[in-house]
């Protein structure tokens, strides 16, 4: 047994490693891209294999391949899918044009899996073709565009929204454990007048559940897809029942329910479903970033911060400063959602940088997006699990600085006027007497409707909703 087996493509013959799976043109990109180091990302390979897996049963059914060639090609994509030859998709993520050499890559393994399945020697495409057999039909044009599609929503199904999910209910546990706690509001970076510890977080948790409205939404265009429109949107070499029966396949493989595009040549060629799902991705990292700030300057101190919450310490947080922890979750959660937002940037303009019936930059959005989701979602886990649950709330600390805020004078306003209600503040501030002692000093109010008007627990109430009012 040789070394070596020779393959031959339209440019001539090469030398492939025999216990190699991929071939030829595999061999070429790997060569021509020496780029980033980075390989094709998981899922986008089970998307690609999985619309390989339908388009042969399809065209098995439909009599455009021999039945025997096409249950050896379904045989080697579920070995695939169940974590077999992951080692054999090379090409890296910077590489042609279109995504024509992963799309090579995976014919070339699949059909070389496929020969040994058959009892058939590897590189013998005469009896299997890359071509001819694994993409009967298909072209790069619509396979790609339709792999970042179901790739998508296999990462959305099987990370984000899980780790959302998730979040969303931490959040609101924590809200309830923590509603009877009264603390200083700040806007601007300065005191403002008091809310609940646990309408923050409730606040938090509908900020999410929001975002995963809008993220669902934009999933929906990722549904259509352009599969059988071959190389420019028209079909040629496709038959006639291929492209809805392919769309039905993968739908029982996901899960999801999936259609064939109206007008193929439209799917092929606009990028916008990428483009709105990485937007929406954006817009929660855009409150994630925020969010994780919030808890890292409520968690401020211990000494010389805020420290109105504890979050739980996970490793020690300096190389010199015995002692010290930091909100090393929440400053990740951060520098993910700043990559995902430089991710969105470079898939906007990879959109707009299409021509006639195709865009080329498809291999950076797949990887972009893909990931994108994929990291957000263990982001949104990690910060869940290692953070979020196990914060704990230092209730003297809030109740301290929510009786101890200038801004409580904003409920005196109505009882004894704006300008008397500053003059206060001011003084207080100047002479660090309570707003309390002033009033009744100055005889604003006498000390019973004083003590209501500023009732912390009153006065952090949110207002009632309108099924509420009409009970």
């Amino acid at each position: 047994m040789t070394d070596y087996r020779t393959e031959k493509d339209s440019m001539g013959e090469r030398q492939i490693p025999a216990n190699a799976y991929y071939g030829i043109q595999t061999l070429r990109a790997t060569e021509n891209f020496p780029i980033s180091g980075l390989k094709p990302l998981p899922t986008y390979v089970d998307a690609c294999v999985l619309i390989k897996k339908a388009t042969a049963t399809a065209n098995s059914e439909l009599g455009c391949i021999p039945q025997d060639i096409a249950e050896a090609i379904v045989n080697a994509a579920e070995e695939v899918l169940n974590g077999q030859f992951r080692e054999q998709f090379v090409v890296d993520v910077y590489q042609a044009g279109a995504g024509t050499s992963h799309h090579m890559n995976v014919n070339e393994v699949l059909a070389n899996r496929a020969l040994e399945l058959l009892g058939d020697a590897k590189g013998n495409y005469s009896r299997v073709s890359p071509n001819d057999h694994v993409n009967y039909g298909q072209s790069t044009n619509d396979v790609i565009p339709t792999a970042i599609r179901v790739g998508s929503l296999l990462a959305l199904d099987r990370i984000f929204f899980p780790a959302l999910d998730a979040a969303i209910a931490s959040l609101h546990r924590k809200a309830d454990e923590f509603q009877n706690i009264v603390k200083s509001g700040r806007t601007h970076m300065q005191d403002a007048v008091p809310v609940r510890l646990g309408e923050v977080f409730r606040a938090w948790g509908t900020i999410l559940s929001d975002h995963r409205r809008r993220v669902q939404f934009a999933a929906e265009d990722l549904k259509v897809l352009g599969l059988g429109g071959s190389a420019s949107g028209t079909g040629l070499n496709t038959h006639p029942r291929y492209r809805f029966r392919v769309a039905e396949l993968l739908s029982e493989y996901i899960g999801q329910s999936l259609q064939s595009a109206p007008h193929l040549m439209a799917a092929m060629q606009s990028l916008s479903p990428f483009v709105s799902v990485s937007g929406s991705l954006r817009n929660l990292a855009q409150d994630l970033v925020k969010i994780s700030h919030d808890l890292r300057l409520m968690d401020s101190g211990p000494k010389t911060g805020l420290k109105e919450i504890q979050l739980p310490p996970v490793q020690p947080g300096s190389s010199i400063m015995p002692g010290k922890y930091n909100p090393v979750m929440a400053e990740m959660t951060s520098m993910v959602c700043f990559q995902v937002m430089g991710y969105d940037q470079a898939i906007a303009l990879c959109a707009q940088a299409g021509q006639l019936e195709l865009n080329v930059m498809m291999p950076l959005v797949a990887y972009d997006l893909i990931h994108s989701i994929e990291i957000l979602g263990n982001t949104i886990s990690a910060l869940k699990t290692r953070c979020i649950d196990g914060i704990t709330a230092n209730g003297d600390r809030c109740a301290a600085y929510a009786e101890g805020s200038l801004a409580l004078v904003t409920a005196l306003n109505p009882h004894i006027g704006y300008l008397n209600a500053a003059a206060i503040a001011k003084e207080s501030l100047e002479t660090g007497k309570s707003l309390r002692q002033l009033v009744l000093e100055k005889g604003l109010m006498d000390e019973a409707e004083l003590a209501k008007v500023l009732d912390l627990d009153e006065m952090s109430q949110l207002p009632p909703s309108k099924d509420e009012l009409n009970d």
